[in-house]
């Protein structure tokens, strides 16, 4: 690590990420609680905020969460094909990655200090701000926009047939459980936080989510891809929401557009290593960048590798084709969303309220409302 002040690569390689970071950020406006296991005996040593170095150097190692979704192949391509690892080695930061179910266990690591940074849904980033009155985490960037389905048996052919079904989410208090929450509140449903009402609500681990449709123990779920995919094409479950046709635009300017994932670090990291969070989004924004431009089956081949990495095994040719199907990616977290957001989680009663001032740092994200 550098411990002096920024040489000329360093300086080079910061001025080039952040031109390819607003190029690309322009060229895509057009275009079960689980805690999670301890890195080993060497995190253990380290302290909170990516290890030793002085303040405002680049820490010696970022720590970062991820899922193994279709919705955080921005993370899957980042670290297959090295666009995270080495941006951050630029600056003698080494990358060491954990993987999650859902965001509100990825947000309990960070508030934990066991990950510095993380790829998550709004809904539970938003949580974590409003919760810490504004001091856990920033976001940094976008990453994925749409990827969102409600699954359900093929006799609820309407919003009217869910009265006394039982739907799954992936986690109390994630995204697409918050979405699942408001949007049956819209069509007149009463659900508790805790689940219970007209509508049953049970927050479920994707994969066990897949087994309790198959086994006819859930009705439907709404899910991230490719999960949502998995149900429609190996359980035999329809679409009754697609969550992009929710969307009208009136928030984000890009009709059926929204933020499924984004990019979010640690406050008190964020402060401490600034050169090393403008490398993990210069990283990302190659990444992002990667996917918009290759090629169908290299793109695919990719984004399966880091699944089979993150989760175990690949996808099915068909699963993974119809996932990227629903599925956009961008570095624009969409922040003219993220009040709205908050209305949702509020009013679903998983969120606390507050001021979302200061959420996005300013210098790797636009003011709310602003249009790329």
């Amino acid at each position: 690590m550098n411990a002096g002040g920024p040489g000329p690569r360093r300086a080079r390689r910061r001025m080039i990420g952040s031109t390819v970071a607003l190029a690309l950020l322009v060229g895509a406006a057009l275009a079960t609680l689980w805690v999670p296991a301890p890195f080993g005996p060497a995190a253990a040593a380290e302290p909170a905020g990516g290890g030793p170095g002085g303040e405002g150097n680049p820490a010696s190692q970022l720590r970062l969460g991820y899922f193994g979704n279709v919705t955080h192949a921005p993370a899957l391509v980042g670290i297959q094909r090295g666009f995270l690892a080495r941006e951050l080695a630029a600056d003698g930061t080494g990358l060491r990655t954990q993987v999650f179910n859902a965001g509100p266990a990825a947000v309990e690591a960070l508030n934990a200090g066991a990950i510095d940074a993380a790829y998550l849904g709004p809904t539970p980033a938003i949580g974590s701000y409003t919760s810490s009155a504004g001091r856990s985490l920033k976001v940094v960037a976008g990453a994925t926009s749409g990827g969102a389905q409600l699954v359900v048996r093929q006799d609820i052919t309407s919003p009217a047939r869910l009265r006394g079904t039982v739907l799954a989410s992936p986690q109390l208090g994630g995204t697409q459980d918050v979405a699942l929450r408001s949007w049956l509140a819209d069509q007149g449903y009463v659900v508790a936080a805790d689940g219970s009402g007209d509508v049953d609500i049970n927050p479920t681990d994707n994969s066990r989510a897949l087994a309790l449709f198959k086994a006819g123990r859930i009705d439907g779920a709404w899910l991230p891809e490719p999960w949502a995919s998995r149900l429609v094409l190996e359980a035999g479950a329809r679409v009754l929401v697609d969550e992009r046709d929710l969307r009208d635009g009136s928030p984000t300017a890009r009709p059926g557009h929204f933020p499924s994932t984004v990019l979010v670090v640690d406050a008190d990291f964020a402060a401490k290593h600034p050169d090393t969070v403008t490398a993990l989004v210069a990283g990302n924004a190659e990444a992002v960048s990667w996917l918009q431009e290759a090629d169908a089956a290299e793109r695919a081949e990719t984004i399966n590798a880091g699944i089979e990495d993150a989760a175990g095994a690949r996808l099915p040719d068909e699963v993974l084709a119809r996932a990227l199907d629903t599925t956009d990616f961008t570095t624009d977290p969409f922040p003219g969303a993220f009040d709205r957001l908050l209305e949702q989680g509020v009013a679903a009663g998983v969120t606390r309220d507050g001021s979302l001032d200061g959420l996005f740092d300013p210098d790797t994200t636009p003011p709310k409302g602003t249009r790329r």
